[in-house]
């Protein structure tokens, strides 16, 4: 039971951190913040995790998971209630750097939590039923903070949300058989750099398509409201694109458990990198709403399957002792995208128009597929 266990806590703790985002947004807007200020406060939640990324990584491989996972909760339900407590503009910035650093450091725990559990091969079945529960939660997260909003108001909303991370806390503290133990890492002498893990053979590659990956997966939730804005397409209907490519990560990894055992891990990646790529170059040629939906849940289901695969190969290619220092730095590079991406890329179609952005990255995958598939 200790791989469900482990599951239920993730889309509990997730819920409370994807539902702050959306709280955290409509709650600054209600303070009548300008953009630049919302957008400061939303970048909170990726800065701050980003720089502290790697120590938490080894952290967790020298305390183990139980630990960070309950320190992880806390800041997170501490995070929610404060804004409840103390419901100012000024708080969010705190709230959100709070939320932000208590989640991910809970995140490298469980996905440290998943690689321990089971044999090596049962990695990426672990893997996935990780990414199936952050897939519920995000979807879960963003509806209870809007109906939350809607019928308690803002304050109201971050002591919904805080609920999530606050039973995992009680859970975590009161089972503590279920969490899997942690053995003692080997006594080392030599300092331990990042830039070895960046350069290990078997690991960069992992870093590269991982961070490709990310990147492709942040643009297309950034540009894909513009494009369908400057096409004349509604709201309604980009929320109906946006949902297809949700819905294909959904289903993807919801039947990725049961025919892992048939799959290759740097198959499914090149595979995906090139779907995403040629799908990219189509998506932006494209204004019938029909073909629009198809290439979204095409490039979910391309994307959908990947994480678990990388989760599985940094796991189990990171140096003895380093596996969750490995997943630092993968948060790392990670949250620097996210919070690069949308300037680099917005100022990139500012000037040339979103057609530019769609190939450019289009371009990438498949040079980074075509690329990674001659080195294998």
């Amino acid at each position: 039971m200790t791989l469900p266990f482990v599951v239920a806590l993730t889309i509990l703790t997730h819920l409370s951190f994807s539902g702050a985002r959306v709280a955290l947004s409509l709650t600054a807007i209600r303070f009548e913040a300008t953009p630049l200020t919302v957008g400061i406060v939303l970048s909170l939640l990726a800065l701050v995790p980003m720089v502290f990324a790697v120590s938490w990584g080894r952290y967790v491989d020298r305390v183990g998971v139980r630990k960070p996972m309950l320190i992880g909760s806390g800041a997170l339900a501490a995070a929610m209630l404060l804004q409840f407590a103390v419901p100012r503009l000024e708080t969010l910035f705190i709230v959100s750097a709070l939320a932000g650093s208590g989640f991910m450091l809970h995140h490298i725990a469980v996905n440290q939590a998943a690689g321990a559990l089971g044999r090596p091969d049962e990695r990426v079945r672990n893997f996935s039923f990780l990414a199936l529960g952050f897939s519920t939660s995000n979807v879960l997260g963003p509806t209870t903070a809007g109906f939350a909003i809607d019928w308690i108001g803002h304050r109201g909303a971050f002591l919904v949300l805080g609920t999530g991370a606050l039973v995992a806390l009680i859970v975590l503290l009161y089972r503590k058989g279920e969490i899997p133990g942690h053995d003692a890492p080997v006594p080392h002498h030599e300092k331990r750099r990042v830039l070895d893990l960046l350069r290990d053979p078997t690991l960069a590659p992992v870093f590269v398509v991982s961070g490709m990956l990310s990147i492709t997966w942040d643009l297309f939730t950034f540009v894909t409201p513009i494009h369908g804005s400057n096409i004349g397409l509604s709201a309604s209907t980009i929320g109906l694109i946006l949902g297809a490519y949700g819905a294909a990560i959904f289903v993807v990894r919801l039947i990725l458990p049961a025919i892992v055992h048939r799959l290759n891990e740097w198959h499914i990646l090149i595979g995906a990198m090139l779907a995403a790529g040629t799908t990219l170059l189509i998506f932006p040629l494209v204004n019938e709403v029909s073909l629009l939906l198809l290439l979204a849940f095409v490039l979910g289901i391309g994307l959908g399957g990947t994480q678990p695969m990388i989760m599985a190969l940094l796991y189990n290619n990171a140096p003895a002792g380093r596996a969750s220092e490995a997943l630092g730095v993968r948060t790392l590079l990670l949250n620097f995208s996210q919070t690069s991406v949308p300037l680099a890329f917005g100022a990139l179609g500012s000037a040339l128009g979103m057609l530019p952005v769609f190939w450019a990255m289009g371009l990438a995958l498949l040079g980074t597929g075509y690329f990674v598939a001659r080195r294998r």
